[in-house]
């Protein structure tokens, strides 16, 4: 049994891709850039905006900036609320509070948005803390957000947690802190991509997740 558990939040406690393509098709519309198909723009989903921009679509770092500040203006008005939770997902977490399990989340979106959106979705109360990325970009790798996470928590022991995530950031942030995983399939990763990252479990579903977590 894990006492503590760490969450992603994209695409493994609410579906987000909506409002995050949106802000993406917005920013690029603004920069005069084409728009790439949507397999594409889906890979946004999970890494750092700034990886995205630059190593997807070859942007300059001056450039990046500018589309990351461009992407926000759309999602703090608009896309942040593009989004919905996966079903099952609060009765999860109402469950593993009643165990006393220590709930964080550490994700890749910055903090104070990750933290309007479980408060507009009434699922802030289950974490003691909420982690995310600085908007400045100090803090945007995973692992330094898991770390970040962990180190603001009350006691953790690292062989009593693990980090729950649906793609290969999540996993390989889990394996930089010493953590077990937990790759989540319905939300934007592939089978392929968690077991590359060598993924200690993996769940097709929010039902797996529910019999792996409270097992």
């Amino acid at each position: 049994m894990y006492q503590t558990i760490l969450f992603d939040l994209d695409g493994t406690l609410t579906d987000s891709g909506q409002g995050i393509l949106n802000s993406i098709r917005y920013a690029l519309t603004q920069l005069d850039r084409p728009i790439p198909d949507d397999h594409l723009l889906k890979t946004f989903i999970g890494p750092p905006l700034k990886t995205s921009f630059e190593q997807t679509l070859g942007m300059s770092l001056a450039e990046s900036q500018a589309a990351i500040a461009l992407y926000r203006d759309y999602f703090r008005e608009k896309g942040i609320f593009e989004n919905q939770i996966y079903p099952g997902i609060p009765e999860l977490l109402a469950d593993l509070k009643s165990q006393k399990r220590q709930l964080l989340v550490a994700t890749s979106k910055p903090e104070v948005f990750a933290q309007q959106i479980l408060e507009h979705f009434e699922l802030s109360h289950f974490f003691e803390i909420i982690t995310g990325a600085s908007m400045d970009s100090s803090r945007s790798k995973k692992s330094d957000i898991i770390a970040y996470a962990l180190k603001n928590a009350d006691t953790v022991n690292p062989a009593e947690t693990i980090m729950v995530g649906d793609r290969k950031y999540d996993i390989l942030g889990a394996k930089e802190n010493q953590l077990a995983s937990l790759g989540v399939l319905y939300g934007y990763g592939s089978f392929e991509e968690l077991q590359a990252a060598k993924a200690d479990y993996i769940a097709k579903s929010t039902e797996d997740l529910r019999k792996i977590l409270l097992r």
